[in-house]
Formats: structure tokens, sequence, C-alpha cells
């Protein structure tokens, strides 16, 4: 069986493939869920990977859960009410957190549709680029489920609870044009050009030391459960840190001399 990864680097970039598109890369099955977690390991423990591209393979980014073993009852929607939750919980669940808590500044690149639990994981990425003919849709109350992958969480953070509850609660997709109005992606542009302006964006990240950048998405992150004075706290923490790399005095080095730093992720 094919990875349901596709990893590939170039320099400090790193393109990840959600790599399923005859089935819309829907991801059902726990070994999916489990090369996501896995991946996310693997960039953390890289200081050399800066930046992160998420995609799909074929014509959409992620069509969520497999309706088909959802009317099947099949793989993690069979079984025990008990069980499905336990599913739930050691499977699709795992992937939020995952993505959260990697450090490495994500962008996705939405070249297709992203519904349901692929909505969710885009809007767990840092930075979401579309192009202008995909759709996005928290679709779940349409099949009679709810938000199951962390989405109620992530929609009223992102957009608000207003535009997150007509979201949830119609299910209905949303065009390109609508999803930048409602500061759901940043930006939009020709299908043709998405992956060169998300390679464009990650590139910018990666001109940068990697653990500046960690740590400072790490900051945001914390930020939104802190109070000012416990992030500068945090912040102070990090600063005394990131004044002992290498690729500080590099950088001030180069700035200094006018020169283009050459980073070694130390």
């Amino acid at each position: 069986m094919d990875p349901f990864l596709l990893v590939e680097r170039d320099g400090p970039v790193v393109i990840a493939r959600f790599n399923r598109p005859d089935e819309r890369n829907a991801i059902s099955e726990s070994a999916h869920s489990e090369e996501i977690v896995d991946f996310c390991a693997k960039m953390a423990r890289d200081p050399s990977v800066r930046a992160i591209v998420l995609t799909g393979e074929g014509k959409a980014f992620c069509a969520g859960g497999n309706v088909k073993h959802m009317q099947d009852r099949s793989g993690m929607f069979g079984g025990t009410p008990y069980e499905i939750r336990n599913n739930y919980r050691t499977n699709v669940q795992m992937i939020g957190p995952a993505l959260l808590e990697l450090e490495v500044p994500l962008v996705a690149a939405i070249n297709g549709p992203a519904i349901g639990l692929g909505l969710d994981i885009a809007c767990m990425c840092d930075i979401r680029i579309m192009a202008d003919n995909a759709v996005v849709a928290e679709s779940y109350v349409k099949l009679g489920i709810i938000p199951g992958g962390g989405g109620a969480w992530l929609l009223p953070r992102l957009i608000g609870p207003q535009r997150a509850s007509i979201m949830t609660l119609t299910g209905d997709a949303l065009d390109a044009a609508t999803a930048l109005d409602y500061g759901l992606v940043a930006e939009v542009v020709p299908g043709a050009r998405l992956m060169d302006r998300a390679l464009e964006l990650a590139g910018k990240i990666a001109a940068n030391p990697g653990h500046a950048t960690r740590m400072a998405k790490r900051l945001m992150r914390e930020g939104v459960h802190m109070k000012l004075p416990s992030l500068l706290e945090l912040a102070a923490g990090y600063q005394a840190m990131a004044h002992y790399t290498q690729d500080h005095h590099e950088a001030i080095d180069a700035f200094l001399g006018k020169r283009a730093p050459e980073f070694k992720d130390k």
C-alpha cells in the first residue's frame, strides 16, 4: 500500500501531500492518522526543517471521513457507541493535537475541496492559501453528525462565533471568495499558481532561523490562553535562549555586514 502522506524536501522546506486522490484524500483508517502523527513527530525532531507545505494529490485537499465506511459502519465507524468513541479518540482526534503542537510553521495549500475533517486540518495550519476554484465546508451536520475533529474549537477562534455558526450549523460549502472575506484563508490564487505561491511563502519563512520561527509560533499558540504578563515571562525565557544561538549571531553579523546570512540551525 502506498503511503498516505507523500513527503518530499526542498532544502529547509518540506512538502507533504495527502495521497488518496481516488478517494478525494479521505481519512478513515487508523494508519492514515498514525502517518500524520508520526510525520509531525519526525518534523519536530529535525531542526533543519523550517517550513512545511501541506496539500492534496489530485483534485481535492481532503474530503474528511470516508462516507462509504460510514454507510457500511465499518472501520472507525463500526462497533458499539463505546467502540466508535474510542476509535475517534485514538484515530482522527490525534491529528489536531499533533498539528497544533508542531512548532514548524505550516502552510496549507488548499488545492480543492477541504470538507469536514479536511477543513479542520487546514485550520490547524498557520497560514491557508486557497485555489480560486476550491471550496471548504464544515459539513458534518449534513451527514447527521457533529464536528468530531476539532472544528468546533477551531472555527470560532479563526472567524468568530457568528460565521463559525453559519458554517457549522448549515454545513454549506464556501467558495474561495467567501472564505477570503471570512478571513478563513489568507490568500486566494489561481489553481495553477497555488503551489508556487505556497512554496514562495514557505521559502520566505524558511529564510529565517528555524529556532526563531518555531519559538515565535509557540508564543502565538500559547498567547491564546495566557494573560500578557505570563506571555511576556515566556517570551523573556525564549529570547534569552535565542540570543545564545549561533544563527542569531550570524544574522546580526550578516545584517551589519550587508550580506546574506548562512544559517546552520544551531
